[in-house]
């Protein structure tokens, strides 16, 4: 069916069955004071932000929910591999950027709807850009990027300008699962609240890769970490070099069949490598399709949103599609010590022996911090700093100093900063275990 084929012959019958829910009183509102011309006329103004992974999903959807104004921003270009689940490319368009190419698409299918495409990181543009939407709907495939569109809107409520409130709704996968949540910021739990939940894959202990591999994924693991080493087949491992990954693909072969061991193909040796997760497009559009559904309740009071404020109202909801079809909502706790959004000191428990060194490392695979490049400073004193150079280079000895040899007692506050999110400071409660 050619694009121009696909349009109703008129405008009302395009949104006919939209405006049955959109135009009508819900259960959930005041009918006298509801007008329904005025939430057509409102979600034509609304400005809404799409962004990340569910892209093409969100953006479809967006678009045929009644929303006219819209902008997405993705900095990836397009490989062939999307082109199995996301539905906006074609061939021709390899290489192309995504956000330009879903946009053209989606408005030559949807009349009437604008979509400004940005070819860039979400962290490429600061506070006032952000002012400017109402509603702000991410799929990223990030923590990192999530954690920092958090914090962001988060800095910019103010409860004196409730304009400045924007409701953040979040939507990832992970093979057959999925989540979505509505985030209001300030007002309810965030995603820094919700970290632990995200927290770093254990690493598989080296004996059981050099003695028992009972997994695919162990042989793949030994042919990366420990036969790669061994042998040093290249000088440097690149992973998106076909021929380095075919030699890992060989010698995890190899391993598999000496332990009987079958389910080691080219792709899932990609994937461990590179620590790909499959997507599946039909989770994404499980998870687009609801975090849209949100949405369309926060823009037209149709219906009651996730997170609506209210004791025990849920505010995040989990999808599993791995043996049949199961959703769960639930209320995600406000936490007292988040960095983000709380007041108080997040308690940590430490060895008084370590050093500064061993403390900093710790923060990488700390469920609540997850940070790559901490700063750290305490009461009065600055301990470690990643930049400028200069005052790395002047606080570099300290590395190897005990934290009792630097003065840290019990109950010490320490601050953590780390570049990747400008404004955020993480404290501390030293606890000696």
């Amino acid at each position: 069916m050619s694009s121009a084929e696909v349009l109703p012959g008129s405008e009302s019958k395009r949104w006919k069955y939209l405006d049955n829910v959109r135009t009508r009183p819900g259960a959930f509102v005041d009918p006298d004071g509801f007008d329904g011309s005025t939430v057509v006329e409102n979600m034509n103004k609304i400005k809404i932000l799409g962004a990340g992974g569910l892209g093409c999903e969100i953006l479809k959807n967006l678009a045929l929910s009644g929303f006219k104004d819209i902008s997405v921003i993705d900095m990836d270009t397009i490989d062939i591999s999307n082109l199995n689940r996301q539905f906006l490319f074609r061939h021709a368009d390899v290489g192309k950027y995504k956000a330009e190419v879903a946009a053209k698409f989606v408005e030559r299918r949807v009349k009437g709807v604008k979509i400004t495409p940005y070819n860039c990181k979400i962290q490429d543009f600061d506070e006032d850009f952000y002012q400017q939407f109402q509603i702000v709907v991410c799929g990223l495939d990030s923590i990192e990027a999530r954690r920092w569109i958090n914090a962001t809107l988060v800095n910019m409520a103010n409860y004196e300008n409730p304009d400045s409130m924007k409701p953040l709704i979040d939507g990832g996968t992970e093979g057959f699962k999925g989540q979505a949540r509505v985030i209001l910021p300030t007002m309810g739990s965030c995603i820094e609240c919700q970290l632990d939940m995200h927290a770093p894959r254990a690493a598989v202990p080296l004996c059981t890769l050099a003695s028992i591999p009972r997994q695919p994924e162990h042989c793949i693991e030994w042919a990366h970490v420990i036969a790669w080493d061994k042998e040093k087949p290249f000088p440097q491992l690149d992973k998106d070099d076909p021929e380095h990954i075919t030699w890992l693909y060989q010698k995890a072969l190899e391993r598999a069949k000496e332990f009987n061991i079958s389910g080691v193909t080219y792709s899932s040796t990609q994937g461990v490598v590179k620590n790909i997760i499959p997507a599946i497009a039909a989770t994404n559009s499980v998870i687009a399709a609801a975090c849209c559904n949100e949405a369309l309740k926060i823009a037209s009071s149709c219906a009651p949103f996730l997170g609506t404020p209210g004791e025990g109202e849920p505010n995040y909801m989990m999808y599993s599609g791995n043996d049949s079809i199961y959703t769960y909502t639930f209320k995600h706790e406000q936490k007292e010590d988040c960095p983000v959004c709380g007041m108080t000191a997040r308690v940590l428990k430490v060895n008084p022996k370590w050093t500064l060194e061993e403390l900093i490392e710790s923060f990488a695979t700390l469920p609540e911090a997850q940070l790559k490049k901490p700063s750290v400073r305490a009461e009065g004193k600055t301990l470690y700093m990643q930049l400028p150079p200069s005052l790395e280079e002047q606080t570099r000895p300290n590395l190897e100093k005990t934290l009792e040899e630097l003065g840290l007692t019990a109950g010490t506050e320490i601050a953590v900063t780390d570049p990747a999110f400008v404004g955020v400071v993480f404290n501390f409660s030293l606890r000696f275990a």
